[in-house]
């Protein structure tokens, strides 16, 4: 299963849109938003985009608890399970425990993958650009044996996102 992750798109709605739909261009089947969502626009993309999905609440979102009926949106940590794998969802990184497969985060602006124990780690980066002139997200591809991520970054007025591929082994 491909599994579209975005983070942190703040109050920027274009990268948001290009961030989700270069996800959706992907393949990606069930999309991961891990907080900062800022805008009740973001929320309505996600109801659009025509795939499952969940987001979970940032340190910038309490406005948001308006629209918590409305959309998927959880509180941290969150855990589920999806593609016969157990996830924990959350936005600050305060939760790190690996008690799960996939612990998912934001919060800190910056890509990180790192495979301990296994226990995959993943934070998807920025997509809003605020703390670098990159946009940011994250593909995770779940097989029985393996976690492959695909790291997707877009320097701001290029059009078209590099990939960065990571393969891990399930135990």
């Amino acid at each position: 299963m491909k599994i579209g992750i975005l983070s942190d798109t703040h109050t920027k709605s274009g990268r948001a849109r290009r961030a989700l739909d270069h996800l959706l261009d992907e393949g990606a089947e069930f999309i991961i938003h891990a907080g900062d969502i800022v805008k009740p626009e973001h929320l309505e993309e996600l109801e659009r985009c025509g795939r499952r999905y969940v987001a979970v609440y940032g340190n910038n979102d309490a406005h948001l608890h308006a629209f918590h009926n409305r959309y998927h949106l959880v509180q941290e940590p969150h855990y589920f399970k999806l593609a016969q794998t157990r996830f924990k969802l959350m936005h600050l990184p305060f939760y790190m425990s690996p008690d799960t497969e996939v612990v998912l985060f934001g919060h800190t602006h910056t890509f990180e993958c790192d495979f301990k124990n296994g226990t995959l780690y993943l934070n998807p980066g920025e997509a809003c650009a605020r703390n670098k002139p990159v946009s940011e997200c994250a593909m995770l591809e779940v097989t029985p044996e393996r976690f492959d991520v695909t790291y997707y970054a877009r320097t701001l007025k290029q059009p078209r996102f590099d990939a960065h591929h990571f393969s891990f082994e399930r135990f």
